[in-house]
């Protein structure tokens, strides 16, 4: 194929908050597969907080991989189309989510690729409550957090699709769940999904606010925000309370790496009060997936589970779409559509 295509590449690293020179528009090949390959036609981007430290530079500790290349298409889950298929197991028009970055079009093995069904679900929820960030809040509760009827757990950044599925799984469990978002819309939210209590970090008083909200302590604790949320829980941690840690979003664009001045006392605790507290990335419980897609799909079915999907049009805002995220504008699973879902008829007939 002689035809280009928009990719968005990293230009700069940035030492802080990123901006949009750290950007770059620019135009390309639409490559060709070859035998096993796809290629893929992007339909939704994923926008997530884990970029941040793909940027690399100050952030790079928040990372578990090497940062992306200076130059190279910015990473990002995606659901594409199938344009062209080298694998017998695809054919054009099938749909699946993959892993393709910040681009029109991309190649990728056909080992790769999971494919989708949107009699199961939309196939945006891929990237959010079924995707990646479902899986990280599912193995939050079902493996680390484990809470149990009664019990208090406290959910940070309640409001993404980590947050907010965790959080409702645990009321599913039959505990009391306090969210923490950021600002009144936020909140709102968090009340009408069926939150028990719903807190704003940004309220001056927001530490007494959340003494008030757990008289008995709390013990499991969601954490992936750090900061004032993290600083405000940790006294009010019981006894062999759990907390799962899958990321700590206000260090991502710290301009500096230095020690918290709080670590001493927040290791004591450990001990003290004999908490587990475990870091984690959602691939530590790729076993889980069948079950985890199984259970969500029937949760949504039923409307036991709720979503909110925050969608930008167009790969060109993808830039100020991701860092009004990282500002904390968005309300749930941040996406970028980059072009129209295929109609059925439409692959009814490729097929």
């Amino acid at each position: 194929m002689t035809r280009t295509q928009t990719r968005i590449v990293l230009a700069a690293r940035p030492d802080g908050a990123p901006r949009p020179d750290d950007f770059e528009v620019t135009s390309g090949p639409i490559p060709e597969p070859a035998e096993g390959q796809l290629l893929l036609r992007t339909l939704y981007l994923s926008l997530d907080p884990y970029l941040r430290g793909r940027m690399g530079s100050s952030a790079s500790h928040s990372s578990a991989t090497p940062p992306v290349a200076l130059g190279a298409v910015m990473e990002g889950g995606t659901v594409g189309e199938v344009v062209v298929s080298r694998d017998p197991r695809f054919v054009p028009g099938d749909v699946v989510a993959a892993a393709t970055g910040w681009q029109q079009y991309a190649v990728a093995p056909a080992t790769a690729v999971r494919r989708l069904n949107a009699a199961d679900a939309p196939v945006s929820t891929a990237l959010g409550v079924r995707g990646m960030p479902g899986l990280t809040g599912y193995a939050a509760i079902r493996e680390i957090g484990r809470p149990r009827p009664g019990e208090t757990v406290v959910v940070a950044a309640a409001t993404g699709t980590v947050g907010s599925l965790a959080g409702q799984m645990a009321r599913l469990e039959g505990s009391r769940v306090v969210g923490i978002a950021g600002g009144e819309r936020k909140v709102g939210w968090l009340r009408a999904a069926g939150f028990d209590v719903a807190l704003d970090h940004r309220d001056p008083d927001f530490e007494s606010c959340l003494a008030d909200a757990t008289p008995n302590g709390i013990d499991v604790y969601v954490e992936s925000v750090g900061g004032r949320v993290r600083k405000a829980v940790w006294p009010r941690l019981n006894r062999h309370a759990r907390v799962p840690v899958c990321g700590v979003a206000s260090a991502y664009s710290a301009a500096s790496t230095g020690l918290d001045t709080d670590a001493d006392s927040l290791l004591s605790g450990l001990v003290t009060r004999s908490i587990t507290l475990r870091g984690f990335v959602f691939s530590d419980f790729e076993h889980l997936r069948p079950t985890f897609e199984r259970e969500v799909a029937d949760w949504l079915r039923a409307g036991d589970v709720v979503h909110h999907e925050d969608v930008v049009d167009g790969l060109v805002n993808a830039p100020s779409a991701f860092l009004g995220m990282l500002a904390g504008e968005h309300l749930g699973k941040r996406l970028v559509r980059v072009a129209p879902e295929p109609r059925s008829e439409d692959q009814a007939s490729i097929a």
